[in-house]
């Protein structure tokens, strides 16, 4: 049972203050009942809520795919900096809203937002090997010793990371720049920067374009972002 005010504002229609005010408006029923009282207890499941004679589906969990611009940490909340967080649209926001993994402050890219505390957990769970995909500009030229060093494996001194596949895009031998792709399975701090470091090679640019079966796609600008579909999230049960 959840009291109805706290089963609005889960739902997306303002904070405790703004569904009081419209529940005094009479605007919410239960079971076809006009209920103006917050505290009143409602089963999210088996009872049907409407506002303005419109059924509300209780949805438990949220799940954003967000286009993470450079210059927001990755975190619910800073004394210092924006968070990704801060990015998401007051009608859109929720109670225990996260972003799954980590991207610096400075990497761009896809970053799922969601406060499903377990789906967070399995996808960033080693054992799960779920891959990520990114996109980056080096400064240096990656070669096909890189490409072997990645795929073998690299010490970084505190672990060892699992077999990475890197792609190189294109080299630009008169910039001492390359242009590449790497897939790695874990998600550890500065992971593909460190890597690439243990190469010899400094990351200029750094890009997340996929995670799991989750694509960014080019029509979703920086700063912006999309509910998943209903496929993608049964893709991320699986």
């Amino acid at each position: 049972m959840m009291r109805l005010d706290k089963f609005l504002s889960h739902q997306g229609y303002g904070s405790r203050k703004d569904v009081k005010k419209i529940l005094a408006q009479g605007k919410v029923s239960v079971n076809d009942q006009v209920i103006k009282q917050a505290k009143f207890q409602v089963d999210p499941i088996k009872d049907q809520v409407k506002l303005n004679s419109k059924i509300i589906d209780y949805q438990k969990y949220v799940y954003y795919l967000l286009n993470k611009p450079a210059g927001f940490i990755s975190a619910t909340e800073d004394q210092s900096y924006q968070t990704v967080i801060d990015l998401i649209r007051e009608e859109d926001q929720r109670p225990g809203l996260f972003p799954v993994g980590r991207l610096d402050i400075d990497t761009t890219g896809l970053l799922l937002i969601t406060n499903d505390g377990q789906l967070g957990h399995r996808l960033t769970s080693p054992k799960h090997q779920v891959d990520k995909v990114y996109e980056a500009v080096i400064e240096g030229i990656a070669d096909q010793n890189t490409v072997d060093l990645f795929g073998q494996g690299l010490d970084l001194g505190d672990f060892v990371t699992r077999p990475a596949y890197l792609n190189v895009i294109s080299i630009d031998e008169l910039q001492d720049m390359s242009h590449v792709q790497v897939t790695i399975h874990e998600g550890k701090f500065h992971q593909v920067k460190r890597m690439f470091k243990a190469c010899d090679l400094e990351v200029l640019k750094l890009k997340r374009l996929c995670m799991g079966p989750l694509y960014l796609e080019e029509s979703l600008l920086e700063g912006t972002y999309r509910k998943l579909t209903d496929q993608e999230i049964q893709q991320l049960d699986q």
